[in-house]
């Protein structure tokens, strides 16, 4: 099987090679931009998979789409908002959401492998995909949430979240007066509900705000340790797959 990446973060694009290679497929080729990515698909016969992320350093991938006929399947590597989202799974083999897990990425190996070997790239609707990445529809996200407290319902504004952690199976809300309630929400569901403008997923375990960093300091293996004002728990590190948009956020 030929596999290409087309991921502008170079680090990114080889972690996700190594898990690949860890599912005993071969990577043939990284590609980092549009421009590398259509002269590589002037010059080489096309590969069966594509690892696609959306936005690279020098415009969409679907750019590329504009100027060549690609033949291949494709899987998305995204880490857009869950409008886009479901417009890759209606129109792809399948997405895998950034920070890339590695049984959702054997997951979508495996439904390529068992039903789409044949699939035409044609099919996908690369436009559909482009115009609701371009005009998104209009989200409401969450101002609140709402806590059990024994008998008693608590709402507890946005404004007043330190972060979202996971732990035992459970998420919670550590609040910025150093409280903690456990929600029903998973994390994943909650990262949905917010406004990633404010809020960012530093890794499996914690989503926090932009008004709790309060201190950044350099970490082992590339990453970041944040310091929040009143948490006290398990230290708080941005991922090294995340440090890059970890950083664009924080603008």
């Amino acid at each position: 099987m030929n596999i290409i990446i087309i991921e502008d973060e170079k680090p990114a694009a080889r972690l996700l090679q190594r898990k690949i290679e860890k599912l005993e497929l071969q990577v043939n080729t990284l590609l980092h931009s549009v421009e590398e990515s259509i002269s590589w698909f002037q010059n080489n016969s096309h590969p069966d998979l594509i690892f696609l992320d959306i936005q690279l350093s020098d415009g969409l991938s679907f750019e590329i789409f504009e100027q060549i006929n690609i033949k291949s399947a494709v899987i998305f590597t995204t880490a857009y908002d869950e409008y886009a989202l479901r417009a890759f799974k209606l129109n792809s083999i399948d997405y895998l959401l950034k920070p890339i897990d590695e049984e959702e990425l054997a997951t979508a190996i495996s439904k390529f492998k068992n039903q789409f070997q044949q699939h035409n790239i044609n099919s996908l609707d690369f436009e559909a995909i482009k115009r609701m990445l371009v005009n998104p529809v209009s989200k409401e996200y969450r101002k609140r949430f709402s806590v059990k407290i024994g008998q008693q319902l608590k709402v507890i504004d946005v404004a007043e979240i330190e972060c979202f952690y996971s732990e035992n199976k459970g998420t919670y809300i550590h609040t910025l007066d150093n409280r903690d309630y456990l929600i029903d929400s998973s994390l994943e569901v909650v990262e949905s509900e917010l406004n990633p403008k404010d809020f960012f997923r530093i890794n499996r375990k914690f989503i926090i705000p932009m008004q709790s960093v309060k201190e950044i300091q350099v970490y082992s293996n590339s990453r970041l340790k944040i310091s929040l004002p009143t948490y006290k728990g398990d230290e708080v590190i941005v991922a090294r797959e995340r440090v890059s948009d970890f950083k664009e956020w924080l603008g």
